[in-house]
């Protein structure tokens, strides 16, 4: 007899953070059932019968949130209300449904866990048309600043970062008793380095005795340059690595500099929990992902970038909380790394000592444990009970999604054609 159990870990490329948590709890699983467990991430969203306008957001995600954030912002808090967010949540069901019966038809998994909120509404379709309702976890990748969507009560269960968000999610009508405190997931491998700062220096080449800020950029980063360039002719005993996540034109910019202090310059790195365990702070925006793992690490934080409306509470968490500054200006910068350096680091320490005390480095861990037990109980099976609103349920998909649909797409027609 198989007593193999299958879990489905569900995702979507919007940012980094949703994969980033996905491929955490995948390596934690794996850690924990081994070869007792099938694992299967999935981004639905690629399969070509996903809506055309949410493919297209993953896409064009950089563009909207570094040229148009006040836009971003508007339509971000413009959807958080009551009576958007459930008409969201109704088309959603009818526009995903397909995509996710197929998905649960295919693997028949014992469990599922998504790190992306646009998908819960679906699965409850599914669920309640076929009668048979396998666990669902939802793991929310935002810190603070949280969009009542991801809340929803088809979720087994609601694992959420901190207290604050905990506290919107039964605001927002969930079960506290499905609302689980577990941080976001980061990957296991910050949990597992047990060398000094200097040995891992060592490793990267960088001076193991040097002050070592490690700053991190992307498509979606402003001022990175600026503050690299600020520090470069502080006159600060300090070495500095920039990461440019994949932005070609950062990192060429970056190289154009005529550096006057140690500088480690890369394009994209694979080996970023190493690099934070050897840096004394870490230079960065306000997102969910990066902030999480500066947290799990226990980095003071220097903030250069927040984007309006969703990255706004991480930046007030990080700044209340003590594990971090803003620094918007080229003097804003000089002034924060000059009082985190002066009488003999003591505002640095104690900035690290809080981005301790608010990291959660085993939160990939404590997930799966959730999860794999939900999924070794498996899926309740209730064809025998009779379910109210069936009928009208599967009404509502079948009546109305090609309409819905239809009308996207003559939308979507239209924009194309200016």
């Amino acid at each position: 007899m198989n007593d193999k159990k299958t879990i489905l870990i569900l995702t979507a490329d919007a940012g980094f953070g949703h994969r980033s948590a996905a491929l955490a709890i995948q390596t934690a699983l794996h850690d924990l059932a081994g070869d007792d467990c099938e694992l299967h991430l999935i981004n639905p969203l690629e399969d070509k019968r996903s809506p055309f306008f949410l493919r297209d957001s993953q896409a064009d995600y950089d563009q909207i949130v570094k040229q148009a954030p006040e836009l971003y912002k508007l339509g971000y808090e413009a959807s958080d209300k009551p009576i958007p967010s459930a008409i969201a949540d109704t088309a959603l069901a009818v526009l995903l449904y397909e995509v996710m019966r197929d998905l649960v038809s295919t693997y028949k998994p014992d469990a599922i866990v998504t790190t992306y909120p646009l998908y819960q509404s679906a699965l409850e379709a599914v669920f309640t048309i076929d009668r048979v309702f396998v666990p669902l976890f939802t793991v929310v990748t935002d810190l603070s600043t949280v969009h009542r969507i991801w809340f929803h009560k088809a979720a087994t269960a609601c694992l959420v970062p901190n207290q604050t968000v905990r506290n919107l999610a039964i605001a927002g009508n969930l079960d506290p008793q499905k609302v689980i405190e577990t941080g976001i997931p980061v990957s296991p491998r910050l949990n597992k380095e047990t060398r000094t700062r200097a040995e891992i220096r060592r490793e990267l080449g960088w001076d193991e005795n040097k002050m070592t800020i490690l700053a991190v950029g992307s498509k979606r980063v402003d001022r990175l340059i600026e503050t690299a360039n600020t520090l470069n002719h502080s006159g600060f005993p300090i070495q500095l690595a920039v990461a440019a996540g994949k932005d070609q034109n950062l990192f060429e910019g970056l190289k154009a500099i005529d550096w006057h202090i140690p500088a480690f310059l890369y394009e994209y790195v694979s080996n970023m929990p190493l690099m934070m365990h050897a840096a004394d702070a870490i230079i960065c925006k306000a997102g969910g992902l990066i902030v999480t793992e500066s947290l799990a690490c226990g980095l003071p934080i220097l903030l250069v970038d927040v984007l309006p409306g969703q990255e706004t509470g991480n930046a007030d968490m990080i700044l209340q909380g003590g594990a971090g500054d803003l620094a918007t200006t080229p003097f804003q910068v000089l002034e924060t790394i000059s009082h985190w350096m002066i009488n003999d680091r003591v505002l640095l320490k104690e900035r690290a000592e809080n981005s301790r005390k608010m990291g959660k480095p085993n939160a990939a861990y404590d997930v799966a444990q959730i999860v794999w037990k939900a999924a070794q109980e498996g899926p309740v099976d209730r064809h025998k009970q009779r379910i109210a609103g069936r009928t009208s349920l599967l009404h509502i998909l079948e009546s109305y999604r090609a309409p819905v649909w239809d009308r996207l797409t003559e939308l979507k027609a239209k924009i194309d054609r200016g």
